[in-house]
């Protein structure tokens, strides 16, 4: 009873604990973009959607495989989520054996570790799936950069509509790579708890601590007058993002 106690007590407060940093990330996000590195790329990207699209015969090249190579990225966090979810699937339907892996203190009944399982079963197709999204996103944006929108219509307004509106197609497909790449920090501290309660909590400590690192900058990364125009942007990028099913 003490050991399904400590599992109680320590295995909440460690997801309360990642649940919350990301919480203040998000808020970081949406009201200080300027202080994070998601906030800080997705500004940046922007500027690069702009310059790709004056010119398309000029760029055009060059803005596929950047794209592609953005693609890959993705396809290899999709194969590998995927394949480690029919590895955690297997694991699952096997019955021989013990499956307790040697907890050192925790629950050690076999609905403990069937939860313990299926919840990292359940975090890999949850990084699967939001992977597919990214690469989704990114093949309509390497399209959509190439078309000749200057020969369509000579209104420059309607131009700056259209780099918008690409632009906020590549940062759906960053944001949807970086949650599935947190799908993965975050199958860590799962994966930990198959060893007991206590080194999943210390787990969740450390990730944490290392995503603060990631995810925030510690110096100036816009000139000045830039973050009012980010502030900006990043509405607009809110805007156009909603017209996108």
């Amino acid at each position: 009873m003490e050991k399904q106690i400590c599992d109680y007590v320590l295995v909440p407060a460690g997801l309360l604990l990642m649940a919350a940093y990301h919480v203040y990330l998000l808020y970081c996000i949406r009201n200080h973009p300027n202080r994070t590195v998601i906030g800080v790329n997705s500004f940046n990207r922007r500027f690069w959607v702009s310059a790709m699209m004056e010119d398309v015969s000029k760029n055009g090249i060059l803005a596929v495989q950047t794209l592609r190579n953005n693609i890959m990225a993705s396809t290899v966090l999709a194969s590998t989520a995927i394949m480690l979810s029919s590895v955690m699937a297997a694991l699952m339907s096997s019955r021989n054996g013990d499956r307790s892996f040697g907890v050192v203190f925790g629950d050690k009944s076999a609905l403990g570790i069937s939860i313990k399982y299926l919840s990292i079963l359940c975090c890999f197709l949850c990084s699967f799936l939001l992977n597919v999204q990214s690469i989704r996103f990114y093949s309509h944006a390497s399209i959509l950069i190439n078309v000749p929108f200057k020969k369509m219509s000579l209104s420059p307004h309607s131009h700056h509509l259209t780099a918008e509106y690409v632009a906020a197609t590549i940062n759906r497909g960053s944001f949807f790579w970086s949650l599935g790449l947190r799908a993965f920090y975050f199958s860590c501290p799962l994966f930990l708890w198959l060893f007991g309660p206590i080194p999943m909590f210390l787990s969740c400590l450390l990730i944490v601590s290392m995503l603060y690192f990631l995810d925030f900058t510690f110096q100036s990364t816009w000139p000045s007058g830039a973050s009012s125009d980010s502030e900006e942007n990043h509405h607009n990028n809110g805007e156009v993002g909603s017209l996108m099913v």
